[in-house]
């Protein structure tokens, strides 16, 4: 999957989507989640990753919350991580460097919420770019752009 434009879903439909997207997820991703506070990023995220373990034949996580305060909460995923970020708090790129951030991205399947400081950033690895809007309580807009990482000048 490398795009969905202007999608709309229920939780049902969007529990269908992550299913989906996990059969392509690889250790090295990086998902880039943009959406309002109350658009579903953690949800979304806490599909992703229940599938991703079911996929692998691991049981779920007992806990996938937001790591708002902590600011990254890993997960253990046969031999890789999944490594998910709130960047909601976070106001310098110092502050991502003294967590070993751009290191992380390497190894591991890594999910950002709030990543806005990141998306004028070259990343310097291929990526999605994931934004949820609100239409009602019930029904969300999905987006799913691919960023392919492109080393010409």
């Amino acid at each position: 999957m490398q795009k969905l434009s202007n999608k709309i879903l229920d939780l049902h439909e969007l529990e269908k989507i992550s299913t989906n997207l996990c059969k392509y997820i690889s250790v090295g991703d990086i998902y880039l989640f943009q959406g309002e506070l109350g658009a579903g990023k953690t949800t979304f995220i806490r599909l992703l990753i229940n599938n991703l373990f079911e996929l692998n034949n691991l049981p779920k996580p007992s806990s996938i919350t937001s790591p708002t305060f902590p600011i990254l909460i890993t997960y253990e995923l046969n031999s890789s991580q999944i490594y998910h970020y709130d960047l909601y708090r976070v106001k310098s790129l110092k502050e991502l460097e003294e967590l070993d951030f751009f290191e992380n991205l390497n190894n591991n399947i890594t999910f950002i919420e709030w990543p806005e400081m990141l998306i004028s950033l070259p990343l310097n690895k291929n990526h999605y770019l994931i934004n949820l809007d609100m239409i009602s309580e019930t029904k969300r807009k999905i987006n799913i752009c691919f960023k392919q990482y492109s080393n010409e000048f």
